[in-house]
């Protein structure tokens, strides 16, 4: 017996990184879990995203668990996809337990220099696509008086950090918008929390776009190139976390009875302790 026999959850980003850690744990707790992600490129990312090829990877994964688990290719960034796909999940399931709000990109730029292309793809996928898989999944939660929601916003939604105007505009709306809906829902037995990672191993972080940020005088850096960079940005010295790691985190809250919430948890490597 699972912790989530017979719930039914939707994980965006779920294609590879995070939201793969995160979906399959879902699933091996007992959820039945739809893992969409838009398994396509976007112009302004500097990094490949993840791929069809992923997704297929994902549900595989996920169907070893359990014939009922499904994927879609799906953008947050289109009303139109996001509502059909909870539609298609209402249809098939009559219900939807648990969002995992997890889709997001990253991209590095002075604020002077971020293109309305960058700005407007950046804000609309991490903060946007949060908002309107929330906005479709709320009055089914409402309906059935039961839904954990989970966003995930990040260490840069906790404090300005340079290069990362953009994406930290994005992560702290995305933590005021979780904490709003946790006061709308707070008597309707529904939860919305935050999580806000540290970096984490994923192809976001891992990539030469984030090398050449921490070595700006190697031509061609590598990993082992920008590693100190990263491990100075933890008091642990610890240059990140595997997505297991935060999959944790929200298992948490998704497992929890339903008094934790509006709150964030910080998965950081105790970079946010000098903070307040």
């Amino acid at each position: 017996m699972g912790q989530l026999d017979g719930r039914v959850a939707l994980v965006t980003g779920g294609a590879r990184g995070q939201g793969r850690s995160h979906a399959l744990a879902l699933a091996a707790e007992g959820a039945t879990v739809i893992a969409c992600d838009i398994a396509d490129q976007i112009a302004s990312v500097p990094y490949a995203l993840a791929s069809a090829r992923d997704l297929d990877e994902t549900v595989a994964a996920l169907r070893a668990l359990g014939e009922r688990h499904r994927g879609a290719v799906v953008d947050v960034r289109k009303t139109d996809q996001v509502d059909a796909l909870v539609d298609e999940i209402i249809a098939e399931f009559g219900r939807i337990d648990i969002l995992v709000a997890n889709a997001g990109i990253c991209g590095f730029c002075e604020v002077d220099q971020i293109s309305d292309e960058n700005w407007t793809d950046m804000i609309d996928t991490n903060l946007g696509g949060a908002f309107r898989c929330i906005r479709a999944v709320l009055p089914h939660m409402k309906r059935q008086r039961y839904g954990r929601i989970v966003t995930t916003s990040s260490g840069a939604g906790r404090a300005g950090m340079q290069n990362l105007g953009h994406y930290v505009a994005s992560k702290w709306g995305l933590i005021g918008l979780t904490k709003t809906v946790a006061l709308e829902v707070a008597q309707l037995g529904i939860t919305a929390n935050a999580i806000c990672p540290t970096t984490v191993a994923t192809p976001m972080v891992l990539n030469e776009a984030t090398y050449r940020v921490f070595c700006p005088n190697i031509e061609n850096p590598t990993l082992e190139d920008a590693r100190p960079g990263l491990e100075g940005l933890s008091p642990m010295r610890v240059a990140w976390l595997e997505p297991e790691d935060v999959t944790r985190a929200v298992l948490y809250l998704v497992t929890d009875p339903g008094y934790t919430s509006g709150t964030v948890i910080e998965v950081n490597l105790a970079s946010s302790a000098g903070r307040t």
